[in-house]
């Protein structure tokens, strides 16, 4: 893992916001999702497989979006130009994602954080990075990644070195960890009454 700062990346920083739900509310969105302390700890173990292996783990997610034209539209100019730049730096978040989705507690900073990344892909989107692209990355685009950021990571995680169980373990915590952060992301999208 390089030592260089990611770009755009500030988990922790105190210029983050607040996030808009108290802890008790969080506590209870881990409990709709079924996400435990010892999630956390598989999570953990996931790290020691995932870690070393995040640059190959996030071509693959990279992959996929070039072969979609129309995700690759929101990292890209409004004349559907790809900004090489913008790609470079969110695909450096995305590993520090993989490794965060992994190793940070599950604390207060770690909730700011995530509303930080849903304003990222709602109305604050091109602000971190400067650049002219899409305006906004659509909700159900947002939602859809689910699967093939999720799907994906359990070949990663079969080493070879851990029984199926083990493997089966990992996955699931990652899973859920994923459509946990994925329902906070959606925050900027949805009315206040309805959220």
């Amino acid at each position: 893992m390089s030592n260089e700062p990611v770009p755009g990346y500030n988990l922790g920083d105190e210029s983050i916001p607040s996030a808009p739900i108290s802890m008790e509310e969080f506590d209870r969105l881990k409990q709709t999702v079924m996400f435990t302390e010892e999630d956390e700890e598989q999570l953990r173990k996931a790290s020691e497989i995932l870690g070393p292996q995040v640059e190959e783990v996030v071509d693959v997610w990279y992959d996929f979006v070039a072969d979609h034209d129309f995700l690759l539209h929101y990292y890209s100019t409004p004349d559907g130009e790809p900004i090489d730049d913008y790609l470079y730096r969110v695909r450096k978040r995305f590993e520090q994602w993989i490794r965060d989705t992994c190793n940070t507690p599950y604390d207060e900073d770690w909730l700011n954080y995530q509303f930080e990344i849903g304003r990222r892909h709602r109305e604050k989107k091109n602000e971190t990075d400067d650049v002219d692209a899409v305006q906004v990355i659509d909700l159900r685009y947002v939602i859809g990644f689910i699967y093939p950021i999720t799907a994906t990571v359990r070949d990663f995680l079969d080493d070879g070195e851990h029984s199926a169980d083990e493997v089966d373990a990992m996955y699931h915590a990652w899973f859920k960890a994923v459509v946990l952060q994925v329902m906070l992301w959606s925050y900027p999208y949805v009315k206040d009454d309805d959220w």
